[in-house]
């Protein structure tokens, strides 16, 4: 059984923590077409870059919710992760989110098979479903007893995780 609550309402409603995967390696089909476009041309990122996000992070975290995430990625990096992490994950964290990475270079992938998901308060989950462009096809709230198997796959992945900014400052101009 699938929930009748949308993605929306779990960011509405979760109390402590919101909690991304992210697997990957271009999302350009997704939100922020243009800018990706003009990070590619090598214009500077403007000034107002992703601030509805930014805004839902602050407010979040003034009130004492936390927003963070980790990507599974490989090196080299795509066009698209060097945007996301160079402007995107550097922005975003000004507001408080926090970023982890999963580096998988010349090594398996502890969370292989495992895709895109939100996690709310350790409670309920949601799958994040792409098609082959990186464009968004929607989301998948599921029902709160499957809530413990992406609680298994968060702990996973921050454990084999670094934080972003100890990453970035070692493989960011790679």
């Amino acid at each position: 059984m699938v929930s009748s609550r949308s993605l929306g309402d779990l960011f509405d409603s979760f109390k402590r923590e919101a909690f991304r995967l992210e697997t990957l390696d271009d999302y350009s089909g997704s939100g922020n077409v243009d800018a990706f476009r003009q990070y590619v041309s090598g214009d500077p990122q403007p000034a107002d870059y992703n601030a509805d996000w930014v805004e839902e992070v602050r407010a979040a975290a003034s009130v004492g919710k936390r927003i963070y995430r980790v990507h599974v990625l490989s090196r080299p990096l795509t066009p698209y992760l060097r945007f996301e992490l160079g402007w995107g994950y550097r922005k975003n964290a000004t507001a408080g989110e926090e970023f982890f990475i999963l580096d998988t270079t010349g090594k398996a992938n502890p969370l292989d098979g495992v895709g895109d998901f939100w996690l709310f308060d350790d409670e309920e989950a949601a799958t994040m479903n792409y098609d082959t462009s990186g464009g968004f096809l929607g989301a998948k709230v599921l029902p709160p007893a499957r809530a413990a198997e992406f609680v298994e796959h968060r702990n996973r992945a921050l454990r084999h995780a670094r934080p972003f900014v100890t990453w970035w400052e070692q493989y960011g101009e790679e």
